[in-house]
């Protein structure tokens, strides 16, 4: 496997490579084996869960703003889903809270691994709120429809509303697929998808 520079960019230290996928696609997964493969990992969900959990920096502007969807463990996801999923000015505002932190958090990271070949930045929405524009190139991790489905529906609380809704908010995965550098496929057995990202890995070690 190669990668193929866009028009005009240069392959800088670190290069930033984006992997996102769509809910339920096996993304967490395809991350955790580019750990294993020593490259770092900006995991923008697990920043935004360590944000909300007891004691979490955004607790208590969450709470301001969301009356009602904190308590002793932080923010309730289930309340405050059910708040701003489906509502875009909530939505907006939840975002408005959450983003700017996440993104101080995410500059923290690759200063701490500026010397590095490769960095990951996992982020859910690139496509979405425009983080594919800051990557140097963007791996999509990707599996059937059925599959996912199927993965998504096994969550607590998950019903076929919540997912189709969800669904609405996210680029279809055929687009991300389209646009991608690198399709990362879990619908398959995880040592294929294992010999994908070594080989994705090797596209940005030093020679």
């Amino acid at each position: 496997m190669s990668f193929t520079r866009r028009p005009g960019s240069r392959l800088r230290r670190p290069f930033i490579l984006g992997l996102t996928g769509s809910i339920g696609m096996g993304k967490s997964t395809a991350a955790l084996m580019f750990e294993r493969e020593g490259v770092p990992v900006f995991d923008a969900d697990a920043e935004v869960h360590r944000l909300q959990g007891p004691g979490g920096a955004l607790v208590a502007a969450i709470e301001a703003r969301f009356p009602g969807t904190t308590g002793s463990n932080g923010v309730d996801r289930q309340k405050l889903g059910a708040r701003v999923l489906g509502n875009g000015h909530e939505l907006a505002a939840l975002e408005a809270i959450i983003h700017p932190a996440v993104g101080r958090a995410q500059q923290r990271f690759l200063a701490r691994h500026r010397a590095r070949d490769l960095v990951i930045l996992d982020i859910p929405l690139l496509f979405e709120k425009g983080g594919w524009r800051k990557v140097g190139a963007i791996a999509v991790v990707s599996a059937p429809a059925w599959m996912q489905t199927k993965r998504v529906m096994r969550r607590r609380g998950m019903t076929h509303a919540k997912l189709k809704a969800i669904r609405r908010l996210q680029v279809p995965d055929r687009v991300k697929r389209a646009r991608a550098d690198f399709i990362i496929e879990t619908g398959r057995p995880k040592s294929e998808t294992h010999r994908q990202i070594r080989a994705i890995a090797s596209c940005f070690r030093a020679r």
